[in-house]
């Protein structure tokens, strides 16, 4: 005799990618408003103002990047969501690598 295998739901795996993705979307946008903090501490410099406004870009693409995700997490179905595109993948992994770049330079 064999004990039953219970049935996988398959509701929970979108929606802890989903509260990843949210989770993930915080982080960046406590980064740049630190890095936005830094770069205004001790009156603005030119080198400040275009840390500040590049570290604000990357948070912008990430947003977006995460947004879209977010939403075809949401929107799937009974057969599970889309798989990441490379390309979204890659830009989401360069957009928070570089926002941590971007923050670190300015704190140091």
């Amino acid at each position: 005799m064999t004990a039953p295998v219970p049935e996988r739901d398959p509701g929970l795996q979108p929606e802890r990618t989903r509260l990843a993705w949210r989770r993930t979307t915080l982080s960046s946008t406590v980064a740049a408003v630190l890095a936005a903090k830094a770069a205004l501490h001790g009156g603005p410099s030119a080198t400040g103002v275009v840390a500040g406004v590049l570290c604000g870009a990357l948070w912008l693409g990430f947003l977006a990047i995460a947004n879209r995700r977010i939403r075809a997490l949401a929107a799937s179905g009974p057969a599970g969501p889309p798989t990441l595109a490379p390309r979204q993948a890659a830009a989401a992994t360069l957009c928070t690598v570089a926002l941590a770049v971007c923050a670190a330079a300015l704190v140091f």
